[in-house]
């Protein structure tokens, strides 16, 4: 219900503040190819499942309208995947949005289940993180790419967990993580960049944690390290041409090009800047707590010029201060500790942070980063829950009773 909420209000936002913008650009877009259907069927079936073609673009007329985002191999991807739902819904705004907004949530909640799994006792807590966060409930409930790969990440991160750690139902989650992956590839590839790494390093801690000789585990760790690099550099080399500029010969480049633009003057104060650096690693890894702050703290209070970043700085302020009193109360070392013991907060840390670098580092405005950090706030939120468990737990008297046993979740 918060969902379908959050799906009205952000069709009321644009239509009725801001006007217009990327969402009411996919309902257009939407509405052509639902009645070219209905007027040539066979045409919408090769603009859904083909690339966009001259055939297909000819016949779209003034009755029907041509869509605005022909252009964009990456938002015509959304096009193909939500016309029908406009078809269905008899071309609603809202109607369509909520169905997105609804089929969307299932992958959510299996990250829901996931956690759960692994910390029974935090049930509240995760159902904060992952389903009642402010901001990730307002854009990723919108008829916009973040619904859908907000969507896609929750589905690869539970799949794989399941099978790692459930083990049935091998093809269907085999399955779901080829697909969620193709959707982050085709729409937004920069979150598949993020993801692969904190995906292998968990596979190997996995395997090695299964390993019960100390000496063997130590023996054969670097290998598999070493492995885990190697295979996925080759990964991202292969799908090269599909992830554009977000490929591993021009992502420094691009962060360069966007650290020079956002000091421009058009922005008009919303940009941020995180200081001067050049396309060198020792450079750019230099600008990496002021990226990971921007992306996960920033816009502070003071920052924020509209209503929606005002919540999000509330939000960003909250988020601030429980880090730094876990920081403060664990130290660093017993915090290290605590995110090495866990596969599944080694994962959700490790991802939030190297997506927040990334944004952080090439996003130039407040407008774009409050929408393009929301896969990793859920992950970031929840690894701070799960720290904060196991700082209570570690105060617990001997005689106290140590949590309930880890079930599985049906």
């Amino acid at each position: 219900m918060v969902k379908m909420a959050g799906s009205i209000a952000i069709c009321l936002v644009y239509v009725f503040y801001y006007g217009s913008g990327d969402t009411t650009n996919y309902y257009s877009d939407c509405l052509s190819v639902s009645k070219l259907f209905v007027k040539n069927p066979w045409q919408a079936i090769r603009f859904t499942f083909l690339p966009l073609d001259w055939e297909t673009w000819f016949s779209f007329d003034f009755d029907t309208g041509w869509p605005i985002y022909s252009y964009d191999a990456k938002a015509i991807v959304v096009d193909k995947l939500t016309w029908p739902l406009a078809f269905v819904s008899f071309n609603s705004f809202i109607g369509q949005t909520m169905l997105l907004s609804f089929i969307c949530f299932f992958p959510i909640w299996r990250l829901y289940k996931m956690f759960l799994y692994e910390f029974p006792t935090l049930e509240k807590e995760f159902a904060l993180s992952v389903l009642f966060m402010p901001s990730v409930i307002f854009w990723g409930s919108g008829l916009l790419k973040d619904s859908i790969t907000f969507a896609a990440i929750a589905a690869f991160t539970a799949s794989l967990h399941h099978l790692l750690k459930i083990r049935t139902r091998i093809w269907r989650n085999l399955f779901y993580i080829i697909l969620s992956s193709a959707l982050m590839i085709f729409i937004k590839p920069y979150i598949f960049f993020a993801v692969i790494p904190g995906s292998l390093l968990w596979l190997v801690g996995y395997r090695l944690s299964k390993l019960s000789n100390p000496l063997v585990r130590m023996a054969i760790t670097p290998a598999l390290l070493a492995t885990t690099v190697l295979s996925g550099y080759l990964m991202l080399r292969l799908f090269g041409n599909t992830l554009g500029e977000y490929q591993v010969s021009n992502v420094l480049d691009k962060a360069i090009v966007t650290q020079q633009d956002l000091k421009q003057d058009y922005y008009q104060g919303a940009s941020f800047d995180i200081g001067d650096f050049d396309s060198s690693v020792p450079s750019i890894l230099g600008k990496a707590p002021a990226a990971i702050n921007a992306a996960l703290f920033r816009p502070y209070i003071w920052e924020a010029y509209n209503p929606g970043m005002i919540v999000s700085s509330l939000e960003n302020l909250v988020l601030l201060v429980i880090t730094i009193f876990l920081l403060i109360k664990m130290k660093f070392y017993n915090l290290f500790l605590l995110i090495f013991k866990h596969h599944i907060l080694f994962f959700s840390v490790f991802f939030s942070l190297f997506f927040s670098f990334s944004v952080g580092l090439t996003t130039s405005n407040f407008g774009s980063l409050v929408r393009y950090k929301i896969p990793a706030i859920p992950f970031y939120v929840a690894s701070l829950f799960i720290i904060y468990h196991a700082y209570k737990e570690s105060k617990k008297k001997p005689e106290e009773p140590a949590t309930e046993p880890i079930k599985e979740i049906s």
